[in-house]
């Protein structure tokens, strides 16, 4: 059966469930445990359901509470490598505008160095024994997310 993450495509309409209640969620499986109650008497019966006046505050509160645990767990960059990458970035916007050929020629450079150093730094956490959960946490993922990241760069 289908399902999204969007609570406004559970509105009970075409044979859709209708949420009751809606809960922070992330990517990684994480779901919030507190529970806001949705109001159906105050939403619009007409209108799509994502224009309507929800007060998603809780449910965002919670997740950014999660995010926070996950970014303390996770590996810190050293500060020139972050002003580092936020200055390639800066470039790279400009270029995509300016001029969009070097922006993608400097992109099909860069996937070449990331796709070695990526498979050189995952057979090295491989060589080392490095557990998954540990990976996991360094990377502020899952572990199926962390798996499927160290096997992208150990595949050809």
């Amino acid at each position: 059966m289908p399902s999204s993450t969007e609570w406004h495509a559970y509105d009970g309409r075409r044979g859709r469930p209708r949420a009751a209640v809606l809960r922070g969620s992330c990517s990684c499986s994480w779901r919030g445990a507190a529970e806001y109650p949705l109001d159906w008497s105050a939403l619009p019966g007409d209108g799509p359901l994502y224009e309507a006046d929800v007060d998603l505050s809780g449910p965002i509160a919670d997740y950014e509470a999660h995010l926070s645990v996950i970014r303390d767990g996770a590996v810190p960059l050293p500060a020139e490598l972050t002003a580092l990458l936020t200055e390639l970035v800066r470039h790279l916007d400009v270029l995509a505008i300016k001029e969009p050929l070097v922006a993608l020629k400097a992109l099909a450079d860069l996937r070449y160095v990331i796709a070695q150093t990526g498979q050189d730094a995952a057979y090295e956490l491989g060589g080392l024994d490095v557990p998954l959960k540990v990976v996991a946490t360094a990377l502020g993922t899952s572990e199926s997310a962390a798996r499927t990241y160290l096997n992208d760069y150990l595949t050809p």
